[in-house]
């Protein structure tokens, strides 16, 4: 029996083959064991996939196993590079006590992090490690220094870092950084609902195959900053449907939180509005449906990025170089002279989000438009389905 095997659990055939020895044609022996910690934010985990790439460049024959935090493992389902997908509950950080690595890759700068960390064993830690009596996060080589100090410090964070995170990131893990894009798969059943709801949401136009253009109205809790107004995001939407006309769709997305400002959004605008209360798969789904994303620093913007989508993002409280398009979008800054600050609450009487400018959002628009018409890439990452 080949119990090294990638695939060989002990207890059941793993239906690749009828016998479990050398002879297997898919028989898989990895040469190293890999732990991945990384438990939030949702779209900072997303952002994470691209370190994959990376960990199979340095070591080829690896086994990886991901730990993050519910509901964040929804955006690393179906991902081929990850073996073993577990979650902070309960159940799976037993499992996790079960096994050993010989390398732990460590994103989140977090005691929860370390807490997890702590119920298995490594024998190499990159990223982050902490002082068990103080709870202080450290850097676990050299190499992290580099992102530990930015968190420490905002001058750096905000004016003398000129690196995308995705950067730091792998050069604080030991990885070779080749901006590797985002991993996110959907399956045959959520291509397939993509296409249908891009086929509704073209249907009211006269010609096939306008730009459907998907407005992501929402962000996290944590810096509620970084979304638009109601009003500002009606303004937009006026100034697009005017410029552009037949040419462009327009579609609403957004979680479950954002029902109720979506249908307020949406009131007397000839706009779509995609499902909000069907979850966070769901919600790639209609990401996938649409040719551009516009969006504040937020999970959507990710997702889109992911999905490789033309993305215009709006930055306020939050650092726009820290976020790669990977050319194929438009950076929009707000006008207010306090940005970046990352706060968490602000009481400005005029908000950043009070001050991007309309024609912003035209003119990234009209890239989105001209990037599309220059590619080959106007079409949907499901395009093997036919229309």
């Amino acid at each position: 029996m080949e119990t090294g095997c990638r695939y060989f659990s002990g207890y059941k055939p793993c239906g690749r083959n009828e016998t479990c020895d050398s002879f297997c044609p898919s028989r898989d022996i990895p040469k190293n064991r890999i732990l991945v910690v990384h438990l939030e934010a949702l779209g900072a985990v997303l952002r994470g996939t691209s370190l994959l790439p990376a960990i199979k460049r340095k070591f080829p024959s690896s086994h990886i196993t991901w730990v993050t935090q519910k509901p964040a493992h929804d955006l690393l389902k179906n991902n081929s590079l990850i073996d073993r997908l577990l979650t902070t509950e309960r159940d799976d950080l037993l499992t996790l006590s079960a096994l050993e690595f010989d390398f732990g890759f460590v994103v989140d700068k977090s005691l929860k992090a370390m807490g997890v960390l702590s119920q298995t064993q490594c024998d190499m830690i990159y990223g982050f490690i902490h002082n068990s009596q103080s709870g202080a996060i450290l850097p676990a080589t050299a190499a992290a220094q580099e992102l530990w100090e930015i968190g420490l410090n905002d001058n750096k964070k905000f004016f003398e870092n000129k690196k995308t995170e995705t950067q730091l990131l792998a050069e604080s893990l030991e990885l070779q950084y080749q901006r590797d894009n985002y991993i996110l798969n959907l399956t045959q059943d959520e291509q397939e609902r993509a296409l249908e709801r891009r086929n509704i949401w073209s249907s009211s136009r006269e010609h096939k195959a306008p730009l459907i253009i998907g407005m992501n109205t929402g962000c996290s809790p944590t810096i509620v900053a970084k979304k638009l107004t109601v009003k500002m995001h009606q303004k937009i939407i006026t100034r697009l449907m005017s410029e552009f006309g037949s040419q462009i769709s327009i579609v609403l997305l957004g979680g479950r939180e954002d029902t109720q400002r979506n249908q307020e959004i949406a009131a007397d605008l000839s706009i779509h509005e995609s499902p909000t209360e069907l979850g966070l798969r769901d919600g790639i789904v209609s990401v996938a449906a649409c040719d551009m994303i516009i969006t504040g620093d937020s999970l959507g913007m990710h997702i889109g990025i992911a999905l490789e989508k033309y993305v215009a993002a709006w930055f306020g409280p939050t650092c726009a170089h820290e976020i790669d398009l990977y050319d194929r979008g438009t950076t929009i800054y707000t006008q207010a002279d306090c940005s970046p600050c990352w706060k968490r609450t602000c009481q400005k009487t005029t908000m950043c989000y009070d001050l991007v400018r309309v024609e912003d959002f035209v003119a990234a628009v009209l890239k989105g438009l001209d990037w599309h018409k220059k590619s080959s890439l106007f079409k949907p990452p499901f395009s093997e389905i036919s229309s």
